[in-house]
């Protein structure tokens, strides 16, 4: 006879996501005993509207939250309890009702470059094509190498290293992480540093967030949080939430620990066709989440100021005249 389990666990259907909340799930049971018993925990898949939609870049699909909503809307209604995302897909702003409960340790946050035929960027030739679905990628891309051409590349990890293989494109990017999560390492030609390629906000985070009044899941999730890893993504969120950021916005972060208590925080906007790129970066001491957060958003408030009345333009919004 069926129990119902005491913890329901909703995630994406994709390889990586499910291999994400077993990691999650793994980590509760290791953490609570009651949690380790057969039948404790489910997890249960829930197909998003980014999910469903692969003709598109994710750019005209539109909105926020197209890896999340439908999971929200699951977790609100008390379908699942807690929910397992990749926290670069991750709104800055919740559903009401739903807080972000811990941040797992963090992965390696840089972009992989996958090429059967070249060995990095460098070595492309002019109009060689580059399959990316992150507009973030595709414009630092275009501003460094403007006579590249990126085509939009959809799908999972597997979906993009088929297309790549079939010769689809001559190189793609994906997240160090999810191949690292994968025990897929090896398919990385080369790992991009940050000055190369600066990654997406929280790139390599995994969150897990639930009800704001469940206190039994609230408890269960606390043994789980990674202060570092949680603090680092914190200072990247704030900078997002100040620029509002969108599928439509190429923007990038990077926080890293120089030493304790010292942060180093890397910023960049840039047009969505490559153009007028805006970095800038804070060091300082970090003590907490607050402190974290400040670094953030006074970073953003400096782009912000920078781009003045071409702000627009960098979030892919039509501007007076009709252009970009």
């Amino acid at each position: 006879m069926s129990t119902t389990p005491l913890l329901k666990i909703g995630t994406r259907g994709s390889p990586l996501a499910l291999a994400q909340a077993h990691a999650a799930r793994d980590a509760l049971a290791a953490a609570h005993p009651a949690l380790a018993a057969d039948g404790a925990m489910r997890i249960d898949i829930i197909k998003t509207t980014g999910d469903s939609v692969q003709d598109r870049p994710l750019s005209e699909i539109g909105g926020k939250g197209l890896f999340t909503r439908e999971i929200d809307d699951a977790q609100t209604a008390g379908d699942i309890d807690i929910a397992v995302h990749s926290m670069k897909d991750v709104p800055t702003v919740l559903e009401d009702g739903l807080v972000l409960a811990c941040i797992m340790p963090r992965e390696d946050p840089r972009d992989a470059f996958i090429s059967v035929k070249y060995k990095s960027f460098a070595e492309l030739p002019e109009g060689a094509v580059i399959g990316s679905a992150s507009l973030r990628r595709a414009s630092q891309i275009l501003s460094r190498y403007p006579h590249l051409k990126v085509i939009n590349f959809r799908g999972n990890l597997q979906t993009r290293l088929r297309k790549l293989n079939e010769g689809a494109a001559d190189a793609t990017m994906l997240a160090m992480a999810g191949l690292n999560r994968m025990g897929m390492a090896e398919v990385a030609t080369t790992t991009m540093e940050p000055e190369d390629m600066l990654p997406a906000v929280a790139q390599g985070a995994v969150g897990i967030t639930c009800r704001a009044n469940d206190e039994r899941a609230l408890a269960w999730l606390a043994a789980l949080d990674c202060r570092d890893s949680h603090v680092r993504v914190a200072a990247e969120r704030a900078f997002l939430a100040r620029l509002d950021g969108s599928c439509r916005t190429p923007i990038a972060a990077l926080s890293e620990w120089t030493a304790p208590g010292q942060m180093r925080l890397r910023c960049l906007i840039v047009r969505p066709d490559g153009t007028d790129p805006l970095e800038t970066e804070r060091s300082g001491p970090v003590a907490d989440m607050a402190a974290a957060m400040a670094m953030g958003d006074d970073a953003a408030r400096e782009l912000v100021e920078r781009a003045g009345d071409a702000l627009p333009a960098y979030r892919g919004e039509v501007m007076p005249g009709g252009g970009l």
